[in-house]
């Protein structure tokens, strides 16, 4: 079979995880990594044995898939024109960071008729894949907190800068937004409240949510909450049950009126696994190799960036927004 050729555009950190885990997969060749700073792509591609791409019509020309791992504002026009010249492209998350910007991705990738994938490795984790799998088949949500915090904006630097991030919800949180879709269906509405105490944007947010389903729950995702275990929490409230995720390490939940409670931790598998990356790489290979619909569509990618808008817009106006009118 003929390898699969993948570029990257982008050489950071993220880029890094991912070439490590497509480099064991025998469908592919990482060919080409081109990256605005170009020790960066030399120490990559030199421990990948790809070649360094000089621009990025370079990395297109040479690649039929493309990882596009560059700051997150930079992500939008790439995607574009990746698409454009009929690659399937692997965008890292967030696909855009305006709606405008979202929706012109839908719209190119929809006609390319190759895969785009969306980075939204949460979906693969094991945790919340088995979180997954106990809400459709046992246990129906009536309510849920969700809980995503950093202790900083510091390191690296540019975590702090919207005009690199778009946004601090743009930046960690919108994994956990992915995730009430994922875990419990398409929102209807939310009402968010958003303060400013240490960085020249709103870096504190609280959000309550109501769903298609019936369902409610609340977000709180804080920039300079401190590194408390788990950063990351979903607490799942059914019938006399509790589910509790903490981070990607494990999940926990009870039932009855015992207080018995169960935990299964994921602490054997390493953190390419833990954290969904090394799933989600072999799903989009998947697609490619078996002509099949991406596992996070662009579609995907768009809802995610439409529930972070809806909330910067419903803390600018004080008012609930409808999900389908943001903007």
């Amino acid at each position: 079979m003929t390898k699969i050729k993948i570029g990257f555009l982008g050489a950071g950190y993220i880029a890094g995880v991912h070439a490590s885990v497509l480099a064991r997969d025998e469908r592919i060749e990482i060919a080409a990594v081109y990256d605005v700073a170009k020790e960066r792509a030399e120490k990559l591609a030199g421990s990948v044995g790809a070649d360094v791409a000089h621009s990025v019509a370079e990395a297109l020309a040479t690649c039929d898939a493309i990882y596009i791992t560059t700051p997150n504002t930079k992500h939008t026009e790439l995607a574009i024109l990746a698409a454009e010249e009929r690659k399937h492209v692997f965008c890292e998350k967030p696909m855009a960071t305006s709606l405008a910007d979202a929706c012109r991705i839908v719209e190119v990738a929809g006609k390319s008729g190759k895969v785009f994938q969306v980075g939204h490795n949460r979906r693969f984790a094991p945790v919340y894949a088995e979180l997954k799998r106990m809400l459709t088949e046992s246990h129906r949500p009536h309510s849920a907190h969700v809980k995503m915090n950093r202790g900083e904006l510091l390191n690296p630097e540019w975590v702090g800068d919207p005009k690199v991030t778009g946004g601090f919800l743009y930046e960690t949180t919108i994994h956990m937004f992915d995730m009430l879709r994922f875990l419990f269906g398409e929102v209807d509405t939310l009402q968010a409240i958003g303060s400013a105490h240490e960085y020249p944007e709103t870096d504190d947010f609280s959000v309550l949510l109501t769903f298609a389903g019936g369902m409610h729950a609340t977000l709180a995702s804080s920039a300079d909450a401190g590194w408390l275990f788990p950063f990351e929490r979903v607490e799942v409230f059914c019938h006399h049950a509790t589910i509790v995720t903490r981070e990607m390490e494990s999940l926990v939940y009870s039932e009855g009126l015992d207080g018995c409670h169960t935990e299964r931790s994921m602490h054997q598998l390493t953190k390419e696994e833990k954290w969904g990356y090394a799933q989600e790489d072999r799903a989009f290979i998947d697609s490619i190799v078996n002509g099949t619909p991406a596992a996070v569509t662009a579609l995907d990618g768009y809802k995610s960036v439409e529930l972070v808008e809806a909330v910067y817009e419903s803390v600018r106006t004080g008012r609930q927004v409808e999900i389908g009118s943001a903007g």
